[in-house]
């Protein structure tokens, strides 16, 4: 009868997972990372949604452990959610990003699952995770000035007439192939961390470290980054509007990924304290079902928020979308990296903001801005106060 029961509780804590993977991915993760490109005519709404959820499938299964292992473990001290908490979150989260896809908003997903698993946890008696709150409200408030600045810096050298075009291009290029380079990749590596290319491929080839400075890994990062300029620079001089075009699908296919490997944990993370003797399931295997619940959001919910982010907040070209994605995967990457949980949406828009205003701006809606900043924080607070009380309220029932 316990085991019964217990595949009972873990499958409707599952199948809320799944609901809230599909609402991720039509709102976040399948929406944003080509936003940029459908707005610069690269791409259209429809194949850009059935690219992106392909990809986003593939960051999930081997980048998607570690938010996974935070959300699930490190937001609540003390107690480990049950599955009817996970269930509660998961559905409390998924209704509030599901809100943001049917209206319009880009409701922040890092910012709804993160509220919600605090709240469920705070009412199971858990103590809150002060340090880990830190560094996640850290990346949160950093993200849009980071971000928003360092697309403004970008979209304004592409646009300065003192800068050549067909060198700025393949430049930076050459600075996302050694960011790539860098990336962590399950499958590489040994444990869930796993490694990047160029620590694999070094380690392949045998080259040794010298006094503590991992030459190999440098090496294998510079000749990665002169492949990729060099190919650029080719295409740039053959044909500078496709050179742009190639260069920013690419991007979009990164950001992704990289969408993926984040946002699959938001979805995933409160089963992980359910898998154990009971339920004897690989992490894995979890991450391949959120993976194919974040591939059919995408097909299904994305087209939508892809044309509003696209076409709302500003009107984009190839430069100011080049300018918004290069930030987005390298802040993607590093939330991965340190297991932050992070919202893609609040990465893109701030991106796309900063490389709007680098053409002054003419194109930024403020007025959905600030409806946006009001969506974001108000789904915060009421992610966890909803959480909280419907978790109490479910435990006095049954209590009864």
């Amino acid at each position: 009868m316990v085991a019964v029961e217990t595949v009972a509780t873990f499958a409707v804590a599952a199948l809320a997972s799944l609901f809230m993977a599909w609402a991720i991915g039509a709102g976040s993760s399948g929406s944003t990372p080509f936003a940029p490109a459908v707005g610069a005519n690269a791409i259209s709404v429809m194949r850009a949604g059935f690219i992106v959820g392909i990809l986003g499938f593939a960051g999930a299964v081997l980048q998607g452990a570690s938010v996974t292992e935070a959300v699930g473990t490190e937001l609540i001290v003390g107690v480990e959610l049950s599955a009817i908490a996970a269930t509660v979150g998961l559905l409390t989260a998924a209704a509030l990003v599901a809100v943001g896809v049917f209206t319009g908003y880009p409701i922040a997903t890092a910012f709804t699952v993160t509220g919600a698993v605090v709240g469920v946890g705070l009412a199971l008696g858990g103590a809150p995770a002060w340090a880990k709150y830190q560094e996640i409200v850290a990346l949160w408030v950093l993200t849009p000035f980071v971000g928003g600045g360092i697309a403004y810096a970008t979209a304004k050298t592409l646009r300065s007439e003192r800068v050549a075009e067909r060198l700025a291009v393949p430049f930076l290029a050459g600075l996302v192939g050694a960011l790539v380079a860098n990336v962590q990749f399950s499958v590489l590596g040994p444990g869930s961390a796993g490694a990047s290319i160029a620590v694999a491929t070094a380690t392949r080839l045998g080259i040794p470290s010298v006094s503590g400075l991992p030459v190999g890994r440098i090496l294998v990062t510079l000749v990665l980054a002169a492949l990729v300029v060099a190919a650029l620079y080719r295409e740039m001089v053959r044909d500078a509007a496709a050179g742009q075009r190639r260069f920013l699908l690419a991007l979009g296919g990164l950001v992704a990924f990289s969408a993926g490997g984040s946002q699959v944990g938001l979805a995933i993370g409160p089963l992980v304290p359910l898998l154990g003797p009971s339920t004897p399931i690989p992490l894995v295997v979890v991450l391949v079902g959120g993976g194919l619940g974040l591939l059919a959001g995408s097909w299904t919910g994305a087209p939508r928020m892809i044309k509003a982010i696209a076409q709302d907040y500003s009107s984009l070209g190839p430069r100011r979308s080049i300018a918004a994605l290069i930030p987005s995967f390298a802040i993607a990457q590093a939330a991965v990296a340190f297991g932050i949980p992070v919202s893609f949406n609040e990465i893109i828009v701030s991106a796309i903001i900063g490389s709007g205003y680098a053409a002054g701006g003419s194109g930024v809606s403020r007025q959905k801005m600030l409806y946006t900043v009001l969506a974001w924080v108000g789904s915060l607070a009421l992610a966890l106060a909803l959480g909280y009380g419907l978790f109490t309220g479910i435990e006095m029932l049954l209590s009864a």
